[in-house]
């Protein structure tokens, strides 16, 4: 098949190129100079005349404010489906969204893809917004699309930005730098108090192949879930990753600047069971090996 992907030097995007590669699809990335948030509909639709299927894994996430992140996660889809549009033979659009346009999640459950979305971070909120545009032109036969709502995704090269991959990183370093003889090194964060879902990078590039493998007639116009299925306590989380590393480090949680934490939710846990049904997907990898694999990368 041939897929263009959006996105294409990115952290999922990097992955989800070789994950096709690896299956003998013909990757199309842009070339230099393309720029998506400003190329009209009819460059965009030269560019993916023999497309299959375009995945969008571009967007705007770590150390971006509000409008930037509109331009990224809204503006830039939407330009994407008008350019498709206009071809005869429209590809499969793959959104990849975020669970974080669910906002508050259910203690002690699973999100399903039937839960009216409540985002509470610009994120969140302009992630859905681009997720609305792909699966409403997908109902109205504009082009067919699918949105994959994607948990917190972690494994080998997570984005430094990240909770995990700012750990990880500091933890390199912290390798690399002497203390004091039996004395464990500090490691400060924010207060780890929420529950995460966490699925691993190459799960997800996984998922993306069962996607555009699937047919476009069942997959359009639904949202499907891709994660772990289950919740982590983040400080559990960094617990396991400082092991992983073999340094004796202590945690210290400190409230930041004038006390106000950011606003987010408690608990996120997607239900993955649609995934199974419709895509014949399942996540393969545990949260230790995506841990072992973050830091071995890093």
């Amino acid at each position: 098949m041939n897929i263009v992907v959006l996105g294409a030097s990115g952290f999922l995007g990097t992955h989800i190129c070789r994950a096709l590669t690896e299956a003998g699809d013909r990757v199309i990335t842009l070339p230099a100079g393309f720029d998506l948030v400003t190329a009209g509909p009819e460059r965009i639709a030269a560019f993916a005349a023999e497309a299959d299927a375009v995945v969008n894994a571009a967007g705007r996430a770590w150390k971006a404010d509000e409008p930037q992140m509109h331009t990224g996660n809204v503006e830039l889809p939407l330009r994407v489906i008008r350019g498709l549009a206009l071809l005869d033979r429209r590809p499969t659009l793959v959104q990849l969204g975020s669970s974080h346009e669910y906002g508050p999640g259910t203690s002690g459950a699973g999100t399903h893809e039937s839960t009216d979305p409540a985002p509470v971070t610009p994120y969140g909120r302009t992630k859905l917004l681009g997720a609305r545009a792909v699966l409403d032109a997908a109902r109205d036969g504009a082009q067919p699309g699918v949105v994959l709502r994607i948990a917190n995704v972690c494994g080998p090269g997570t984005p430094p930005g990240s909770l995990l991959g700012s750990v990880a990183g500091r933890l390199v370093r912290l390798a690399g730098e002497p203390g004091p003889a039996g004395a464990p090194a500090e490691l400060r964060l924010p207060p780890l108090h929420a529950w995460r879902d966490f699925v691993d990078v190459r799960d997800v590039a996984d998922a993306v192949l069962c996607t555009v493998r699937a047919d476009a007639a069942e997959v359009a116009g639904q949202v499907i879930n891709i994660g772990s299925g289950a919740a982590v306590h983040t400080r559990d989380l960094v617990t396991r990753l400082i092991a992983v590393s073999g340094l004796p480090v202590r945690v210290v949680e400190e409230a930041p600047a004038g006390g106000q934490s950011r606003v987010d939710t408690e608990w996120q846990q997607l239900d993955v069971s649609r995934a199974a049904k419709v895509l014949g997907w399942e996540p393969r990898r545990s949260l230790d090996q995506s841990l072992r694999d973050l830091l071995a990368a890093a």
